[in-house]
């Protein structure tokens, strides 16, 4: 499945230091997954002493990345 990123996230990947192929390996093997709001989907992977959520879409062959950020980890249980 193809991974598309939006102008959006890439801009908040660039201000947390997040790579392209964090993000993918985030996707392909999270820590957790939990549903977010109007369907979206939550992948979640620990980087030290934060949590890397990325909040996507899946459409029929791709997913697509709405958003990136990073929060520590005791906002979420994972």
């Amino acid at each position: 499945m193809r991974i598309r990123i939006t102008r959006h996230a890439l801009g908040r990947m660039r201000s947390y230091g997040i790579s392209e192929e964090l993000i993918e390996e985030a996707m392909k093997k999270p820590d957790s997954m939990v549903d977010g709001e109007k369907g979206r989907k939550i992948a979640q992977k620990r980087i030290n002493r934060h949590v890397l959520r990325i909040i996507y879409e899946e459409w029929e062959d791709e997913k697509i990345v709405i958003t990136v950020y990073k929060a520590k980890s005791e906002r979420y249980e994972i």
